[in-house]
């Protein structure tokens, strides 16, 4: 059995997770502008549009929020929950454990009860009456008759679902302090050219305000006006990454819906049409693919690189198992393909909803026979925006694929973040490519002639000249100037030829950051992409407790010799997770020769996002236990 810190088969659900009391009365929580809202839903219901409404609101207020929209993978039907964390400190990774529970879900009913913490909130529609031993007697029970007052006030049977969700956010902004002018803004720019739609919703946010207001007693936990937002934005990480690929050139897109992924190729489409349609004629300058299936896109998107497109796909792991073929096409032909894997819960069909990080290893070898691929690793949109653009100049610079790895908590969730910056004077980095008078000056010229003895090669678009440069390619061996051969000695040239390009490569990818505890310490933590938000917080816990880290955030692979320094400076390294198979660990262990005892593996995969909460439990069990054991020794 793997040695190390992960979740056992029988933890407990996320939710129930050990609270920390928000109050010192475990019979009442009281907060302001610190605690967690879930709202457990029917996928199809129309309450997608509400919860939203009522977490942009918070963030109008000044107050940082942390959303997660966790959803099942059918169109209609099953359970939907939209998590709210309201932090006012700015910590924006999930949390763990409900504070304040809206349950409209009867399937969920027990659930949703179990997850409150002692002392929180219970909202339910109570038109009809609950038996007694449907709740705990530690929470606090608030109930409003919603399907009364919407069936009063309303005919149509759609009208009365869409305005309940309606309702209940004005009894909730009663309740949590916040203001009505805010939500009515939010309503008219949600509705902004259906000017009609606008009084009906105002008068159902009065009916559900109105209502708290008369009957419902006040509770502890409020939403204070703050100024801690500033100018941040609130976006998906999708949605930043298929601006980032307009920013940084790419004019083709090939791709295959496939969840968590699709909306990212959807806002590349959205972005084009805004800023790739020429004003004048109507023209489209790009061109976007739904391909048959994954290994078309990926073909497609090699066959317009090798022509000179800045091309790429997105996709998921099982996008990613199938592309293989055409990703050791690529890697071996050195042709440009950037890659965006928005990580899901696997093996096979997995849990396609839920999140994780546990396609490092196939995309980092991704197809048969030696190969080794660029990955980078964003932590927020923010970086999702740059580092899009970032991935499309290293595989034209490296003539490599590019693996763009995000996940489901990073791609399909809204994140609050530093405004996207674009350096207009910044220009794209093509790499080496030969024109035609290069190529008339009488240089020697070979496809796969290493010129500057750093693994990359010079290449030509096709056509660029007649008789000289590279029109077609090829995925078997052949000679530095592309002409075929099996012969051992060309093959084992080339490929040693491509390891030296991957050396090359540690020296042009994002570095890691490293961040040094107050006090030497020889305790330091990895962690990388959307685990980043949780360690931030993790980290002043541990320091409360007396823990201290120093800690390194891995952006890309291959890894700089700054990884191999970090480990060795410190006895032991926490490498933070969210797979089973503890996958980077393994890479860093594979790639830079390292002892596998130096790292102990913190592995969260359920499919929720990991929390603060876990790291701090897992590092200081850890912790606590070689402290014992030193002692035992000592005596």
């Amino acid at each position: 059995m793997r040695e190390g810190l992960s979740e056992p088969a029988d933890s407990p659900r996320p939710n129930s997770r050990p609270p920390v009391p928000a109050s010192t009365d475990p019979r009442r929580l009281s907060a302001t502008n610190d605690f967690v809202v879930q709202f457990a839903n029917v996928n199809g219901s129309g309450s997608a549009s509400a919860n939203r409404l009522f977490a942009r609101s918070i963030l109008r207020m000044g107050v940082p929020i942390a959303s997660r929209n966790i959803f099942p993978s059918n169109i209609q039907g099953l359970p939907t929950w939209y998590e709210v964390r309201v932090s006012g400190h700015g910590h924006l990774g999930r949390r763990g454990g409900v504070d304040f529970m809206v349950a409209m879900n009867p399937q969920t009913w027990d659930r949703d009860v179990a997850s409150i913490e002692p002392g929180g909130y219970l909202f339910y529609d109570s038109t009809r009456p609950m038996p007694a031993s449907k709740f705990r007697p530690d929470i606090n029970v608030v109930g409003m008759p919603l399907t009364e007052l919407t069936n009063s006030a309303y005919k149509d049977p759609r009208q009365r679902q869409l305005f309940k969700n309606i309702i209940y956010v004005g009894a909730l902004g009663r309740l949590l302090g916040i203001e009505t002018e805010v939500l009515q803004q939010l309503i008219a720019e949600q509705f902004r050219g259906k000017d009609k739609l606008i009084p009906p919703n105002y008068e159902a946010l009065e009916m559900g305000r109105a209502y708290a207001e008369a009957h419902l007693p006040e509770i502890g936990l409020k939403v204070e006006r703050s100024d801690m937002v500033g100018d941040r934005i609130f976006i998906e990480g999708n949605d930043a990454a298929g601006l980032g690929c307009v920013y940084g050139g790419a004019t083709v897109a090939a791709w295959y819906p496939i969840t968590p992924s699709t909306s990212l190729a959807e806002a590349f489409t959205k972005h084009c049409h805004r800023f790739r349609v020429d004003k004048e004629t109507g023209e489209h300058r790009f061109a976007i693919v739904q391909a048959e299936d994954e290994l078309a896109s990926i073909g497609m998107v090699i066959g317009a690189a090798w022509n000179g497109a800045r091309a790429f796909t997105a996709t998921s792991g099982p996008g990613i198992s199938l592309m293989q073929e055409f990703i050791g096409l690529a890697y071996f032909a050195e042709v440009p393909a950037v890659l965006f894997d928005v990580q899901r819960g696997g093996p096979s069909t997995g849990m396609p909803t839920r999140t994780q990080q546990s396609d490092i290893l196939v995309c980092a070898y991704a197809s048969h026979g030696d190969t080794k691929h660029i990955l980078l690793f964003p932590e927020d949109p923010r970086e999702c925006f740059t580092m899009a653009a970032d991935a499309l100049d290293l595989a034209d610079r490296l003539q490599t694929p590019v693996f763009v790895l995000l996940d489901l908590d990073i791609g399909m969730n809204e994140w609050l973040c530093e405004p996207l910056e674009w350096d207009d004077a910044r220009r794209m980095d093509r790499g080496k490519v030969l024109t035609t008078a290069e190529l008339e000056s009488g240089r020697d010229f070979g496809r796969y002639l290493d010129v500057d003895h750093d693994g990359i090669a010079y290449r030509t678009y096709p056509g660029t000249h007649p008789t000289r440069g590279s029109f077609f390619t090829r995925g078997t061996s052949r000679d530095r100037y592309a002409r075929y051969t099996e012969e051992g000695g060309a093959y084992v040239d080339n490929m040693q030829r491509l390891l030296r390009k991957f050396e090359t490569a540690k020296g042009i990818v994002p570095a890691p950051l490293r961040l040094d505890a107050p006090s030497p310490t020889r305790i330091g933590a990895i962690y990388f992409g959307s685990t980043s938000a949780a360690m931030r917080e993790a980290l002043g816990v541990l320091d409360e407790r007396g823990i201290d880290l120093d800690t390194l955030r891995i952006r890309a692979f291959p890894f700089s010799d700054a990884v191999i320094d970090f480990i060795l400076a410190h006895d032991q390294v926490f490498v933070i997770e969210q797979n089973r198979d503890a996958q980077l660990r393994t890479l860093i262990v594979n790639e830079c020769v390292i002892d596998p005892a130096r790292l102990i593996p913190i592995l969260h995969y359920d499919g929720t996002p990991i929390t603060a909460r876990f790291i701090v439990d897992a590092i200081a069990r850890h912790v606590d236990a070689v402290g014992g054991a030193a002692r035992e020794a000592a005596e």
